[in-house]
């Protein structure tokens, strides 16, 4: 039996996908057969409202590829690695569901690639680095990192960063817009959960968080009148939904609404 290099839940509306690989939790081609494999599974699963990904143990949330790995594999199958694991995360940042990247210790190379994948990043306390230090070994970050990075920080910046390979604390991180928030080290797991939680019914119309995401990761890669098309459309199918009829009920009555994610 295949070792279980992705270990997943589900606990209360929220999909936890933890990598298992300790210390470093870095990822190979089977690892990524696994987290494809229930991301998609997290995505079929109406149950689901929040996908949360972290890493085994506290040191690290994801060193990124096996470097010994990569070294004892031809160029071909490498090309055919980044492809692959391209493809996972551009499913994890596709899925029409919040994906949150707990960064519960040093999140590196290619560890930082799947956090950007991910719509919101929250960050442990003095808990590690951040950064895309390829450029130290010879290669750039090559599973999506120089698009997403210049994406969420700009171009100027971005460059510096990957060109260093510089890597610095998520204090840096949260004032560049890299990462969302810094959580306290005490209870982090728990202030995780709590804020994941907050998107979930009954508190929120999770089908709303989940087109509100669609329409910004899609609109953003067209041109802004097909990009104004498409949150027209977002916008119709959520008139449709149960929850907006509930919203829009509970707003004129005055109360609370009970969002039920359909």
């Amino acid at each position: 039996m295949a070792d279980t290099l992705i270990n997943a839940r589900s606990e209360d509306g929220i999909a936890v996908l933890e990598m298992n690989d300790p210390p470093a939790n870095t990822y190979t081609y089977e690892m990524m057969l696994q987290l494809d494999t229930a991301i998609l599974k997290a995505r079929m699963d109406d149950g689901v409202h929040v996908i949360l990904l972290r890493g085994a143990g506290d040191k690290f949330f994801s060193a990124g590829a096996n470097i010994k790995m990569l070294a004892s594999v031809t160029p071909q199958f490498k090309y055919y690695f980044c492809l692959h694991a391209n493809e996972t995360l551009n499913r994890l940042e596709q899925t029409p569901k919040l994906v949150i990247a707990a960064l519960n210790g040093h999140t590196v190379g290619g560890g930082l690639e799947i956090a950007m994948a991910a719509d919101l990043r929250l960050a442990r306390k003095d808990a590690g680095k951040i950064g895309l230090p390829e450029v130290t070994l010879g290669v750039l970050p090559g599973t999506g990192g120089t698009q997403r990075l210049a994406r969420l920080i700009g171009k100027s910046r971005a460059i510096e960063l990957m060109a260093t390979g510089r890597t610095f604390a998520f204090e840096e991180a949260r004032d560049i817009g890299l990462v969302n928030q810094v959580l306290d080290s005490k209870d982090y797991w728990d202030q995780v959960m709590a804020y994941a939680r907050q998107f979930c019914p009954p508190h929120k119309a999770s089908k709303a968080v989940g087109r509100i995401k669609r329409s910004v990761c899609s609109g953003a890669e067209v041109p802004f009148s097909e990009a104004l098309a498409l949150e027209r459309e977002l916008q119709q199918q959520l008139f449709q939904s149960e929850d907006a009829k509930e919203g829009l009920n509970a707003y004129v009555e005055k109360r609370t609404p009970r969002f039920k994610g359909v």
